[in-house]
């Protein structure tokens, strides 16, 4: 299953873009990345059947092994692509809310653009491992 981080603004050259690469490298499922305007800008179409994940304040706060199991089970559903949109400044409408598989949160705090890209990076990283039973895991 693609995993494709779909994210508003440019990460460029920055500490959280060699994190972001860094677990894209460890990746072993397919992962793709588009960066869009802040305003604008085309999304491309998915390769269907997928799920849509927002990143949102009001999202579910899952652990990494119940964020695994989801994947998991979209996978073993036969899901060709699953999508991690990150709004822009002022977040996802009502309607992307409503339209959206899930609504996922990084805790209660509010994070920076970027560095919440780095952490879905990872997040997935470490779902991946721990579906395929890797230590990474339990080492974090």
């Amino acid at each position: 299953m693609l995993l494709h981080i779909i994210a508003r603004g440019k990460i460029a050259r920055s500490p959280e873009a060699e994190l972001v690469a860094r677990y894209e490298k460890r990746l072993t499922w397919p992962l793709k990345l588009t960066e869009l305007p802040e305003t604008g800008g085309r999304i491309p179409e998915p390769q269907a059947p997928f799920k849509t994940v927002l990143l949102d304040e009001r999202g579910k706060d899952l652990s990494s092994e119940d964020f695994a199991a989801i994947l998991g089970r979209w996978r073993d559903d036969g899901m060709r692509e699953c999508r991690f949109v990150l709004g822009a400044a002022d977040g996802h409408s009502e309607e992307e809310r409503r339209e959206a598989d899930l609504l996922l949160a990084f805790g209660s705090a509010t994070w920076p653009h970027l560095l919440a890209r780095a952490m879905l990076a990872e997040q997935l990283y470490r779902a991946t491992t721990i579906l395929a039973g890797h230590p990474y895991h339990r080492s974090g």
